[in-house]
């Protein structure tokens, strides 16, 4: 969704390269380009003037560090008013504390992703958080609602609270939460009803919602893909309850992407969190000061890692480990395992909007979509064989190759193509394997404490020889 503008921002302060210093003609010139640039991102226009007015007063008055180049210090200056543009240091989200519940009042328009945030949320916390996490309806309006947030909380692993729709809203969350007391949840998240647009019915249902349970959060999903519109939909809303923070959601669309930019200066509200993908852990906490990078092409290497670390199955892996190690071998279902774990960290092009525009400029030729596509078929490729022909694929001939083509939807080709890539991937893990990996990893700590040795053993023979020199020119 940023690509764009991250493009126009490394675009812009390239100028100032080969700059002596930063003047009032090429600022003039750069911020007209930062405007353009905004605008045509769907900023909304106050943000705009107020965003400029900072980055141009501070650019003329700014002393330029010896050690920095203009340009650099322009970037570090635009850094610092988007972090201050996309909401500063906000306070910690729901800080748990011995009262329990929390609760958190989930509000927004249809078509917003809400219901599916819901089980984002809860699954969030309950591995961010540790914490015990009940989930509840009370959408009345949409039949799904209740049947979607309860498979939700199933794939999320969370207890769901099954809402009687006899009783009105009141007693509807009032019997939630005594539920989640009396069964000692640290956290309640209630879905409220969502409507096409704003009405008085919608906003009354809410009010009174809020007034029943006393929410600690009340969090407003956002769609990021319906740009200034939406931004002006979560301004009415806090002038109705008092929002604490904004989701927005679908920000890995093609849209523009202006409406970041815009949430805090327009409705005052902090984002809490940005939802990246479809799966129930494509929600990640928002941090001003590491989106403020990515926008402007820095990258966020941290964020990839924590991403890596949060996707990765770690038992699987060890599991591999371990049979590659005691001489069993990489089958086709270690292979289709980890296609998965790419899949489940947003696929190579999610990965890739981490990266910094020096790396992505790089990949630009890479056919993102291509390699995705690649990546489904060769799991529905695995999916077509038997048990057998998994663990043993020196088994597959073209009879064999020639039905599970059929059964895949592929070509005869494909089955060879990805064959010759798990054919590589096991080439590799044998060699890396030697006798055990765990020897491997011994063998290295071994050579590096032989390395260290041998080192100290050097310096100790100079320092002699240094020593024997100085005595020689004495005498």
């Amino acid at each position: 969704m940023f690509e764009n503008l991250t493009k126009k921002f490394v675009s812009i302060t390239k100028h100032l390269k080969g700059q002596a210093r930063i003047t009032e003609s090429n600022t003039k010139e750069i911020i007209s380009e930062l405007r353009f640039a905004l605008l045509e991102a769907d900023v909304a226009l106050p943000v705009v003037k107020e965003f400029l007015s900072r980055v141009k007063e501070k650019a003329l008055g700014e002393a330029v560090l010896a050690s920095l180049s203009p340009g650099q210090a322009f970037v570090d200056l635009v850094n610092t008013e988007l972090i201050r543009t996309l909401g500063g240091e906000s306070s910690p989200f729901l800080t748990l504390k011995n009262a329990q519940p929390q609760i958190i009042l989930v509000v927004g328009l249809q078509g917003t992703g809400k219901t599916t945030t819901c089980g984002k949320l809860a699954l969030w916390l309950k591995e961010n958080r540790k914490s015990k996490v009940l989930l509840t309806s009370c959408d009345i309006h949409r039949a799904a609602a209740i049947t979607q947030l309860s498979v939700l909380s199933q794939q999320a692993s969370v207890d769901f609270y099954e809402p009687n729709i006899d009783l009105n809203l009141n007693e509807m969350v009032t019997q939630a939460t005594k539920f989640a007391k009396k069964h000692l949840y640290e956290t309640l998240i209630i879905d409220s009803a969502g409507r096409l647009s704003i009405d008085e019915a919608m906003m009354k249902e809410i009010q009174l919602i809020y007034e029943a349970v006393q929410p600690k959060e009340t969090l407003y999903v956002l769609d990021a893909m319906q740009g200034q519109e939406a931004v002006n939909v979560a301004k009415i809303f806090n002038e109705k309850i008092d929002l604490t923070g904004v989701i927005l959601t679908k920000t890995d669309g093609d849209s523009r992407g202006g409406a970041i930019l815009s949430v805090k200066t327009i409705t005052g509200c902090p984002i809490r969190f940005i939802g990246q993908s479809e799966q129930l852990d494509g929600l990640e906490e928002f941090n001003s000061h590491k989106f403020a990078k990515r926008l402007l092409g820095m990258g966020d290497m941290l964020s990839l890692i924590q991403k890596a670390k949060n996707s990765l199955q770690v038992k699987e892996n060890e599991k591999i480990i371990r049979k590659v190690s005691e001489g069993k071998g990489f089958n086709l279902d270690d292979f289709k395992s980890q296609l998965q774990q790419m899949k489940k960290m947003g696929g190579l092009s999610s990965l890739m909007s981490f990266l910094p525009q020096s790396l992505q400029s790089k990949a630009e030729n890479v056919d993102v979509s291509k390699i995705e596509s690649s990546t489904r078929r060769q799991e529905a490729i695995i999916s077509s064989m038997t048990k057998q022909e998994k663990t043993n694929p020196e088994i597959l001939k073209a009879s064999r190759k020639k039905r599970i083509a059929k059964g895949s939807g592929t070509t005869i080709q494909e089955v060879n193509q990805m064959l010759n890539q798990f054919n590589q991937i096991q080439k590799t893990m044998k060699k890396v394997g030697g006798n055990t990996i765990a020897n491997f990893f011994g063998k290295q700590a071994n050579a590096s404490s032989a390395l260290s040795i041998s080192q100290n053993t050097v310096l100790r023979k100079k320092k002699m020889l240094a020593r024997k020199k100085r005595k020689s020119k004495r005498r």
